[in-house]
């Protein structure tokens, strides 16, 4: 174990090429994503006109959405649908519900999904989309009204072999079951059009808790690189404890990490000695914060990033680790549950610390692995068993895991820019040899 307070000595190399107008100041999602776009496309002498093509997306749309509410007003909503690329398979990305979801931040995801599908080596494209509504503040009925409008006004574009939605922030089985149904109305029965559906209607196992699973295996696979033990409980805080946190932290738990702090929106439940996750996992609809008889102290957010600890897995929002307090993360490795959480700014204060960083693309990537293999069922017209599934997406991602570390030694690198290097490579290959080129 590590002295409480000290965060050991670990060599990260520098990248060799970096955008400094970006990692001067806190950035964007957008602009974090194209940074490290940039950063590989320099790094393996991307062609100029492949360059050109992969900097921005094929396609947007942007749909109006109206919403008819329970007490008969109306409300007009914008959705948005992003297709990055599309050379390596189907388009494959989210939908998310929340406020503030908008055409930026959409565009960032969807190249984030271009990159992370060629990196754990599915044949997808990347894509993703959104509308900008509180889910939790609609009634049933109403959130029903308006998924069906978003498939309504976006259908013409997606497909079973065109573009395939899935479930994001604020978005679930549900949501996609109303997504489907719409779509079969219109087309036919077509369960392959979006992932993460109930099983009832061909939904996987271990869709749900796909993304935190995923997280688990790829931080004990970084973790035992990098000589952090497992044995005598390595600390674990999560930051976030929605689907990727609440599933991340009880498979860590079940690992035999110690998780010693977990937050939500309303702050963060911290104890040194280990939390109780089960109960947690039972608290967490009503919220982690608040409830009496936990032992355990209150706190922030902020208090849990600074926390003592080995590993620290922020798996809420994008940009929550900015040069503001990348100075107080005592963690040995950063591993990046949610799209974005680091910026490059911060990136770069935690590189000179030594702070190692496991990248959303690879740390993430569990879910769209467990899509994958839904989408393999409906298409196949078959049903496979949870521990088929799961072994699947284990083998998935410690290759690719294996290919990153084997590409940041071989070029003296972060791990974020070894995933982006052999991601940007292969879809540029599929480009080239597409002949849009």
């Amino acid at each position: 174990m590590v002295a409480a307070g000290r965060v050991p000595s670990v060599t990260i190399p520098a990248p060799r090429s970096r955008d400094r107008t970006v990692i001067a100041a806190d950035a964007t999602e957008l602009q974090t994503v194209t940074a490290a776009y940039e950063d590989a496309a320099d790094a393996i002498g991307l062609d100029p006109d492949l360059r050109l093509v992969l900097a921005g997306p094929y396609r947007e749309i942007i749909a109006q959405v109206p919403l008819r509410l329970d007490d008969g007003a109306l409300r007009v909503h914008t959705a948005y649908r992003v297709q990055h690329n599309g050379a390596r398979g189907p388009y494959k990305g989210g939908f998310r519900y929340h406020p503030a979801v908008d055409l930026d931040g959409v565009r960032a995801l969807a190249a984030s999904m271009t990159w992370k599908t060629a990196l754990v080596g599915v044949p997808f494209g990347g894509a993703k989309g959104g509308i900008d509504v509180d889910p939790h503040a609609l009634s049933a009925g109403e959130r029903q009204r308006v998924t069906r409008a978003v498939m309504d006004r976006l259908e013409k574009v997606l497909g079973p072999m065109r573009d395939v939605m899935a479930p994001d922030m604020g978005s679930g089985p549900q949501e996609m079951a109303w997504l489907m149904d719409e779509y079969g109305r219109l087309h036919g029965h077509t369960p392959a059009i979006v992932t993460g559906k109930p099983p009832a209607l061909g939904g996987t196992a271990g869709r749900v808790e796909a993304t935190g699973r995923g997280l688990a295996m790829v931080t004990r696979a970084a973790a035992a690189a990098a000589d952090i033990p497992v044995l005598g409980g390595a600390r674990v805080a999560v930051q976030g404890f929605g689907n990727v946190g609440s599933h991340a932290a009880e498979a860590l738990a079940a690992l035999g990490y110690r998780i010693v702090a977990v937050s939500d929106e309303a702050g963060a439940v911290l104890n040194p000695r280990g939390l109780d996750v089960a109960e947690l996992l039972r608290r967490a609809r009503g919220g982690i914060v608040g409830h009496d008889g936990m032992d355990a102290e209150r706190g922030t957010n902020a208090d849990l990033i600074a926390c003592d600890c080995e590993i620290l897995v922020p798996a809420a929002v994008g940009g929550v680790i900015h040069a503001g307090n990348a100075h107080t993360v005592r963690a040995r490795m950063v591993v990046e549950g949610a799209n974005s959480p680091v910026t490059p700014a911060a990136e770069e204060i935690l590189r000179e610390r030594g702070v190692l960083v496991v990248p959303d693309v690879l740390a993430n990537a569990g879910g769209v692995v467990v899509s994958y293999l839904e989408w393999i069922q409906n298409t196949q017209n078959v049903t496979w068993e949870p521990r088929q599934v799961d072994e699947e997406l284990e083998r998935r991602l410690l290759r690719a895991h294996r290919e990153v570390q084997e590409r940041a030694r071989a070029d003296g690198c972060g791990l974020r820019q070894a995933a982006y290097r052999l991601a940007v490579a292969r879809v540029a290959e599929a480009v080239r040899l597409r002949g849009y080129v």
